[in-house]
């Protein structure tokens, strides 16, 4: 077995596969021999960086299970919206999270409310942070099955552990007493951990209404709302939008 053979077994034996393709890449471009060593092995260190920051992206992703591959690159400011590109472009640096602050998206349905939460779940998986996405509904289920079956002190693990936790769609479906004092917990630890991100069709004025017991509503709503940026969204729904453009082509 020849020396570049075992070098190359010996990287993946230690898990640094990105480096062993690179080191062998390496050995077949003849130009990269003029290079000095220590250029050469930044170059394969840089490889085996760049490929563990690609694949811990994907799995952050594909653990939020974002519904919309959104991103900033791709946000129409042309549509009438009320879009203040500065003000989103702040908020694209997440420092928001970084200092557990809130963010809720509120706007009439297909404004693009889910779709904006998504672009900034996938910036915050960009920068290394981990994220949850949920649509309400599914949330509430989830929480009220925990309860029956006794998985709840994992669920809430789960919901706290995320730097960013989406709520997707909020005012839709009931909120049981059982499942807003488990939302109160959650909301109440996180403060200390993570951001909210909230898209809902109601303003905040009506949210109050939405809890059964208005002790529960009032703790929620002052964790949520008094440490919160805010967008509102305008315009005509981006499906109707979209598909004028796509008749209009034709």
């Amino acid at each position: 077995m020849s020396s570049i053979q075992q070098t190359l077994n010996r990287l993946r034996d230690l898990r640094l596969s990105a480096m062993a393709e690179a080191y062998e890449l390496q050995g077949k471009q003849l130009k990269l021999h003029e290079i000095g060593f220590d250029d050469r092995f930044g170059l394969l260190v840089e490889f085996e960086v760049s490929a563990r920051e690609s694949k811990k992206l994907k799995r952050l992703v594909s653990t939020a299970s974002f519904p919309e591959p959104a991103s900033f690159e791709e946000i129409d400011y042309g549509i009438a919206r009320g879009l203040d590109k500065p003000f989103l472009t702040s908020l694209a640096t997440c420092e928001w999270i970084r200092q557990q602050l809130n963010l809720t998206i509120l706007g009439a349905t297909g404004v693009g409310k889910t779709w904006l939460a998504c672009a900034f779940g996938n910036q915050a998986c960009r920068l290394g942070m981990p994220v949850a996405f949920y649509r309400i509904i599914n949330f509430y289920e989830k929480i009220a099955n925990a309860i029956h079956d006794g998985s709840l002190p994992k669920l809430k693990t789960e919901l706290i552990k995320p730097m960013l936790l989406i709520l997707d769609d909020f005012g839709i479906g009931e909120i049981s007493t059982a499942v807003a004092h488990v939302l109160l917990d959650v909301i109440d630890r996180r403060m200390r951990l993570g951001s909210l991100l909230i898209t809902s069709q109601f303003p905040i004025e009506q949210w109050h209404d939405l809890f059964p017991d208005p002790t529960i509503a009032d703790a929620i709503l002052d964790r949520i709302v008094h440490q919160s940026h805010q967008l509102i969204l305008k315009g005509e729904s981006m499906r109707k939008v979209r598909a004028s453009r796509y008749v209009n082509s034709w």
